[in-house]
């Protein structure tokens, strides 16, 4: 008899612990697929010490085939789930497509920053939810300090070293407390900066700061935030973002060329196709984490509506907290629907919450104790190394080099501004310049709303074209390097180039000379509700993810620069519009924009 086949889609806090407790407990009983984007789990809470130059990215991700043994791991998107067929369907990194039978599905797939009808802030704004983002973070705060120490206007200078966050959340509050000690340090005590004065804001339509907390953090943390000088306005949003700036809701004009959104999340579209019951966006299950009606479905984390038996009536939070203790207790349920041990409901009792706020200073409560000061920033530290599945001695390390040698101010360049789009289906994965988008075949679907971007019943946001204001948004043409050449992709058919073989080098078998991945048929089963579907009806058991977002398309050969030598050949088509143009082998100059004004930096 075959054993048992288990999908888990996702490897976040829910999909990771969902794992390695089913890994435990089946004891190689079972088959454990586990479907994510990533090699890696990324531990959320301590991103924003990534983005200030505290920790280094490796720290905070652990690795899936290293700390999950008995799992085996599949890197790529769930795009479509036939629950009558009992399959996944997904694609890869580099746009191959597969499919995993399973007996029961496991959906942790997580959140997605939540967008707001407010006009530019789609092209203009940045989130924070994954790594590429936080890296691009840190690398455009630190050319922005640059760019303002060189900078001979007086206004240019205070409008790059001025930073806007909107949301005073978890995240939000701990960038912006985070941010104002790094770009002070990159003033402070540096004779050419004498005079700058970085400022920083934290914008939210609250009452008061970390809303979602206790009163007692709120005041500690409004209180650290406005002694680090951080400008702190409640009750007043952003009406307007461009290039130059943001309007806010009180009238008030800011000139910067940063803005963070961190609003919130929204769970994972893919559950909205699935046809099922759902509760603002997320799948509705059982206090077993069960969906009703479908023996073989469980959903656990931020893509799940679990009831709260504590407060009857409501449902569990959307946090890291929540979702960790729903991956042990699905795992649990699941081997018992495999007849290993026996069912529990999920029950929780809150030990708290923890506040890094930087440096020694943190806001915490842990067991209902309010806590502030260097104790809170004790504890928080310490918790975090509790929690994190791995990694804890090197983050431990590079806490005590922070504390005893001055940060290392330094951009790479590695993440673009078009590379990690707010709108993006997925932010743990950078969009990169050159490679086929599979979004170039399907339409370019708006909400009305203008939240997401999608049509029917389906998941994914799309976008069309990275804007013109930011780096990428302009044809090839108009770019320094956006010619073809035969140091470019695209410029010359060599043995080594992606798209100069024949057809029996690349997918799909057709002859496409210095093309990339021919697109795919409209009429492709595969892709329910393209070309204008509105996606399956409700209970037909079949979700198919319609669009992606501009960052979320799959390459299927490399596509970086090559130096092959030959005699040049004709260049290719231009790239089509929603696609970057090919990345020259160093990074591009300024952006030629089309209002003819020069547009500096990735702002």
């Amino acid at each position: 008899m075959s054993r048992p086949r288990i999908v888990i889609v996702g490897a976040g806090f829910a999909g990771y612990r969902t794992a390695r407790t089913l890994s435990r407990l089946t004891r190689h009983q079972a088959d454990i697929t586990l479907l994510n984007p990533t090699d890696y789990f990324l531990y959320l809470p301590l991103l924003p010490q990534v983005a200030a130059g505290i920790l280094e990215p490796r720290r905070v991700t652990v690795s899936l085939s290293g700390s999950l043994p008995h799992v085996r791991l599949v890197l790529g998107e769930a795009d479509g789930i036939d629950l009558d067929e009992h399959t996944v369907h997904y694609t890869g990194p580099e746009g191959g497509e597969g499919t995993l039978p399973f007996d029961r599905l496991v959906l942790a797939a997580g959140s997605v920053n939540k967008l707001l009808p407010v006009p530019g802030v789609a092209e203009h704004a940045h989130g924070f939810r994954g790594l590429p983002e936080a890296l691009y973070l840190r690398d455009h705060v630190t050319r922005q300090v640059e760019l303002a120490a060189a900078a001979d206007d007086r206004e240019e200078c205070a409008a790059r070293c001025t930073f806007v966050v909107v949301g005073a959340g978890y995240t939000g509050t701990e960038v912006a407390a985070h941010g104002a000690m790094y770009t002070d340090a990159q003033v402070r005590k540096h004779p050419m900066r004498t005079g700058m004065r970085p400022r920083w804001m934290l914008l939210d339509v609250a009452p008061r700061v970390l809303p979602e907390m206790d009163e007692r953090l709120s005041r500690t943390a409004d209180r650290v935030l406005r002694q680090r000088g951080v400008d702190v306005r409640m009750g007043t949003s952003v009406k307007e973002a461009t290039h130059d700036g943001v309007v806010l809701t009180d009238g008030t004009s800011v000139d910067t060329r940063t803005l963070v959104w961190c609003v919130g999340v929204r769970p994972d579209p893919l559950v909205e196709s699935l046809g099922l019951p759902l509760e603002r966006g997320r799948l509705l299950v059982d206090p077993h984490l069960q969906v009703p009606g479908r023996p073989e479905l469980f959903a656990c984390g931020d893509v799940a509506a679990v009831p709260d038996l504590t407060q009857p009536g409501q449902f569990t939070p959307m946090t890291a907290q929540h979702a960790w203790r729903h991956g042990k207790v699905c795992a649990q349920n699941v081997a018992a629907s495999l007849g290993i041990g026996e069912r529990r409901p999920y029950h929780h009792r809150d030990l708290g919450f923890v506040v890094d706020l930087g440096g020694a200073k943190a806001a915490a409560n842990p067991l209902g104790l309010p806590m502030s000061g260097p104790a809170a920033g004790a504890v928080t530290r310490g918790y975090h190394l509790a929690a994190m599945p791995g990694n804890r001695v090197r983050v431990a390390a590079d806490w005590l080099l922070d504390a005893v040698l001055p940060r290392q101010a330094v951009q790479l360049g590695l993440v673009r501004s078009w590379s990690v789009p707010l709108e993006s289906s997925s932010p743990e994965v950078a969009r990169v310049a050159g490679r086929p988008e599979r979004d170039a075949e399907q339409t370019a679907r708006t909400g009305t709303n203008g939240t997401t971007g999608t049509t029917g019943t389906t998941g994914k946001e799309s976008r069309a074209e990275p804007p013109k204001s930011r780096p990428g948004g302009e044809p090839a043409k108009s770019r320094p390097g956006g010619e073809p050449a035969k140091n470019q992709p695209g410029g010359e058919r060599a043995k080594n180039q992606p798209g100069g073989e024949a057809a029996k080098k690349q997918p799909g078998g057709e002859p496409a000379k210095n093309q990339p991945h021919p697109p795919r048929a409209a009429g492709n089963p595969r892709r329910a509700g393209e070309g204008g579907g509105t996606g399956p009806a409700r209970g037909s058991g079949k979700a198919r993810k319609t669009s992606r977002a501009s960052g979320g398309g799959r390459p299927t050969a490399p596509s970086g620069p090559t130096r092959a030598a030959g005699p040049p050949a004709d260049p290719g088509p231009e790239p089509p519009a929603n696609q970057p143009p090919p990345g020259p082998d160093i990074a591009p100059g300024p952006v030629k924009r089309t209002d003819g004004r020069r547009a500096e930096g990735d702002s």
